[in-house]
């Protein structure tokens, strides 16, 4: 049996190369986790879901509830959600919170984050193996190269989702940083004229909506948190948790000290917008600062060169035609 074995990887090996014995334990281990995946996925129905679909069907025959209900497209991986969620408390929350400040604010979200890195993860370990496999079967790579085209488009489908989600929180980050000085501004204009705060925060999230849409959605969920009684001071802290960034949270410590010592919240707005209309212009020449700098290497690449040339191009044919008609 053995010697039998022995033979089989031996001519597998002549035929593939030395990366059959790890391609064929790769596809071993692909096929055992798609073999075990529905016993992993499905699970008996629990009969209090059951009784929860039976209400919630009852409720959607009613033509208000129809009117009102809000269809999702990620409904289907509710059934999975044992295995998509992480068990975890603390990595659960920081894995909503982080969808949160990139602006994923569905209760699926991390169901579905999870879920994009699992199905792009075994779909590009795929491909690869696909592509080693032809790369063996047309040539002689090296056994590091083979196993670099197998698994590489795995770990960068696995990494995908993470990075598309980091963009985006930093890009709505950054939009919040760009806005929130004329928001405040604005706020501030809104409280003097006679408006309660709730008001100003409801009318500053309608009118920087065409330029800053990230901070307008912060502004108005404060607005319906606050108008459907929800504690000022806790909207105030879920904002700033929400936003991930520094001057929204020095903005909530702000007001909420203006509210628990009696102050002017419009005297509080007035001191802490100049100091961000000051903090703007000092990252504008921050920036502007470090420009010449990161200017000097494409300024020594694309000029110096061509300066050299220019210069000592003549020079060096010459000494080249001369030692040329020297040799003869």
């Amino acid at each position: 049996m053995l010697e039998t074995l022995r033979n089989y990887i031996q001519e597998q090996i002549d035929q593939l190369g030395p990366f059959a014995p790890i391609l064929g334990l790769g596809l071993l281990g692909l096929f055992l986790v798609l073999l075990t995946l529905p016993f992993l996925l499905g699970k008996r129905a629990d009969p209090l879901d059951k009784l929860r679909e039976t209400s919630r069907k009852a409720m959607l025959d009613q033509p208000e509830a129809k009117q009102l209900r809000t269809t999702s497209k990620n409904d289907k991986l509710e059934k999975y959600a044992d295995f998509l969620e992480p068990k975890n408390q603390e990595e659960y929350s920081a894995v909503r919170l982080k969808l949160l400040q990139a602006g994923y604010r569905s209760k699926n979200a991390v169901r579905t984050y999870h879920f994009a890195q699992f199905a792009l993860g075994i779909g590009l370990l795929l491909v690869g193996i696909l592509l080693a496999v032809i790369q063996n079967a047309t040539g002689e790579p090296s056994t590091q190269k083979l196993m670099i085209t197998a698994l590489g488009p795995g770990v960068v489908g696995y990494m995908l989702p993470k990075y598309w989600v980091t963009k985006r929180q930093q890009k709505r980050q950054e939009e919040i940083v760009n806005g929130f000085p004329d928001s405040l501004d604005m706020m501030l204009v809104c409280v003097e004229a006679g408006q309660s705060l709730d008001q100003s925060i409801n009318r500053v999230a309608r009118e920087i909506r065409a330029g800053y849409p990230a901070l307008a959605d912060e502004y108005e969920i404060v607005a319906h948190e606050m108008k459907a009684g929800k504690d000022r001071v806790q909207v105030l802290r879920d904002m700033a948790e929400r936003a991930g960034v520094p001057d929204v949270s020095s903005f909530v410590t702000v007001l909420i000290q203006s509210a628990s010592f009696g102050t002017s919240i419009a005297e509080a707005l007035r001191v802490y917008a100049s100091e961000m209309r000051d903090k703007r212009v000092m990252r504008a020449e921050e920036k502007a600062n470090t420009l010449p700098t990161k200017m000097t290497l494409a300024t020594m690449m694309l000029t110096v060169p061509p300066l050299l040339i220019i210069l000592i191009g003549p020079s060096v044919y010459e000494i080249y035609v001369t030692l040329k008609n020297a040799n003869f």
